[in-house]
C-alpha cells in the first residue's frame, strides 16, 4: 500500500496555500438580494466568490461547471463513481467590533482573520488545494472527486436544492464544515411557528400591550422586552417585584417608566439553537416573571408560554421528548416570542430531534398541542436527520486517515447542527475544527490557525486519495 508524506507536501506549498486563502477571504460573499439577478441569484458578492473558485479550477485543468449561479463544481479523476466534497462560499454578515477589517484577511499570531475564515471559505481552499495536490502528484484515481461549491448555506440551502435537481448525487462524500474527527449523525431540524389566539383580561388595573424576544429561531434570545400600562402604584409594585426576581435568579435587567407606562427589559445569555441548555432564554425568563404577578391583565398566552416552555429544553411538557444513544435528546429552543395587544401572539420554535425519531410524529404531536391550546401550527422548514453507520467504508477510511495523520483516536460524533452532509445520500461532516479549538464561527474576529489550515489540507488530500484510488 502506497503512503505519501502528505504533511510534507503541503509544507512545501505553504506560502501558496496562505496566499490563496487570503485572496479568497478578501471577497465579501454575504447574501445580497439587492444585487441578485437571474444568473446571480444571491447577489454580486457571492457570484464573485463562485466565479473565483471556478476560474481557479480552470487554471488547474479541472473539469468545471457553473450550475446557473446557484452552485458549481470542479472535478478531477475518472470512473463511474464519484466522491463529493461539499463546501459553501457564502458567509454570514460581518457585524461590528473587528480588530481588523473583516474582509482584509490579516495575519496575526499565526492566524488568518476574516469573516468565513473557519466557516467555510478557509476549509474550502483547504479542500481545493488538496485536490490540486493529487493532480500535481499525478496520482491515479479510479473515481471522480468533485468539489461542490454551494452559495446559500447560511440562509435557505436553495443552492443544493437546485444543484441536486440538475446534477448527480455523489456515491459518498463529506462536508469540511464542522469538527474533526468525524460527525456521522446530525439531528433532524425543524422551525415552527405557533400562533395563539391572544386572550387579554378586560377591566384590569394593569395591561400588557407588547412583548418581544428573539430575532432568529436558531439562537437563544439574549434580550426580551415587555411594555405594560396601568396606574402608578401598581406599576411601582411590579418594578419592586422585577428587581427581586432579577436578584433571585442572578440575571440582569432594566426598566423605564412614566406615570402610566412601564417598560421591562431582561438580559439573558445567547447560545446556538442546537444547545439551548447552554443559554439563558431572556424571553422565557421574562414570561415567567409576568406569569408570577398577582395583578390581572397578563394574557393567557404569556402564562401558557411560561408554563409550557420555561425550564424545559427537551419538550417534555409539550409531549415531544425523544432520545437515543446515537444523537442524544431532542432539544427545543424558543427562539421568538411576539405579543402585541389585539394583533399577534406567536411563539417560534427551533427543534432538533434524534436521528432515530420520526419527524412526522414530532410534527403530529405539536399539531395536537397547538389544537389543545386553540393555536395554529405553521411548519416553516424541516430537514430530516443525517446518519451514516459507524461500520460504513466511508467512515472507516476517514477514521484511518485521521488516526494516521494525528495519532489520535477518530471517535464518531453526533451534533444538533446541520451541515451539507445531510444533503448527501451517504455523507458525513469531516473537520476543519480540531478537538479543543475555540469555535469562532459567526463571531467577530473569526479566524483560522495557519497550522490547522495546513493540517486539514493534508488530511483532506489523503482522504480524497484513499476514497477515490
Amino acid at each position: 500500500m502506497m503512503y505519501f508524506n502528505w504533511k510534507s507536501e503541503v509544507e512545501k506549498r505553504k506560502e501558496k496555500l496562505i496566499n490563496q486563502t487570503q485572496e479568497f477571504l478578501r471577497i465579501n460573499s454575504v447574501l445580497d438580494e439587492s444585487t441578485a439577478s437571474n444568473d446571480k441569484p444571491f447577489g454580486e458578492g457571492i457570484d464573485r466568490a463562485l466565479t473565483h473558485m471556478l476560474s481557479n479550477g480552470k487554471d488547474y485543468g479541472f473539469s468545471v461547471k457553473n450550475v446557473d449561479g446557484y452552485a458549481g463544481y470542479v472535478e478531477y479523476g475518472e470512473g463511474e463513481e464519484s466522491v463529493g466534497i461539499l463546501c459553501h462560499l457564502d458567509v454570514v454578515p460581518a457585524g461590528s467590533g473587528w480588530t481588523s477589517p473583516p474582509f482584509s484577511a490579516d495575519i496575526r499570531e499565526g492566524k488568518i482573520f476574516a469573516r468565513g475564515a473557519i466557516d467555510n471559505k478557509g476549509p474550502t481552499i483547504a479542500a481545493f488545494f488538496a485536490l490540486t495536490l493529487l493532480k500535481e502528484l499525478d496520482l491515479k484515481l479510479n473515481k471522480r472527486i468533485r468539489i461542490i461549491f454551494g452559495t446559500d448555506e447560511e440562509s435557505n440551502w436553495r443552492c443544493v436544492d437546485h444543484y441536486f435537481k440538475h446534477e448527480e448525487m455523489p456515491t459518498v462524500g463529506f462536508a469540511p464544515d464542522a469538527d474533526f474527527p468525524i460527525i456521522h449523525a446530525e439531528k433532524g431540524i425543524m422551525d415552527i411557528n405557533i400562533h395563539y389566539r391572544s386572550q387579554q383580561e378586560s377591566n384590569s388595573e394593569v395591561e400588557l400591550s407588547f412583548f418581544k424576544s428573539g430575532e432568529r429561531l436558531n439562537m437563544v434570545p439574549e434580550s426580551a422586552e415587555a411594555i405594560m400600562t396601568g396606574n402608578v402604584e401598581d406599576l411601582k409594585q411590579i418594578i419592586e417585584a422585577f428587581q427581586a426576581y432579577l436578584e433571585a435568579n442572578k440575571i440582569e435587567g432594566t426598566y423605564e417608566h412614566s406615570e402610566t407606562q412601564l417598560t421591562l427589559t431582561l438580559i439573558g445569555k445567547s447560545a446556538h439553537g442546537s444547545t439551548p441548555e447552554k443559554g439563558l432564554n431572556a424571553g422565557l425568563y421574562l414570561a415567567k416573571f409576568l406569569s408570577n404577578l398577582t395583578v390581572k391583565g397578563i394574557p393567557t398566552f404569556i402564562n401558557n408560554i411560561a408554563s409550557q416552555f420555561h425550564g424545559d429544553t427537551s419538550g417534555v411538557r409539550i409531549g415531544i421528548n425523544h432520545e437515543d444513544e446515537i444523537s442524544g435528546p431532542l432539544t427545543v429552543n424558543v427562539g421568538k416570542i411576539m405579543f402585541e395587544k389585539d394583533k399577534e401572539a406567536m411563539v417560534g420554535l427551533n427543534i432538533r430531534y434524534p436521528v432515530t425519531a420520526s419527524g412526522e410524529k414530532v410534527i403530529e404531536s405539536i399539531k395536537q398541542f397547538s389544537d389543545q391550546n386553540q393555536a395554529e401550527f405553521e411548519l416553516l422548514d424541516h430537514m430530516t436527520p443525517s446518519f451514516v453507520d459507524g461500520d460504513h467504508p466511508l467512515v472507516n477510511v476517514l477514521q484511518e486517515v485521521y488516526q494516521r495523520q494525528t495519532g489520535e483516536e477518530a471517535t464518531l460524533l453526533a451534533i444538533g447542527g446541520g451541515t451539507y452532509a445531510r444533503s448527501l445520500d451517504v455523507g458525513v461532516a469531516f473537520g476543519p475544527m480540531f478537538p479543543g479549538r475555540e469555535d469562532v464561527a459567526h463571531q467577530k474576529d473569526e479566524y483560522i490557525l495557519i497550522d490547522d489550515l495546513m493540517r486539514a489540507t493534508a488530511i483532506y488530500a489523503e482522504a480524497m486519495y484513499e476514497l477515490a484510488k
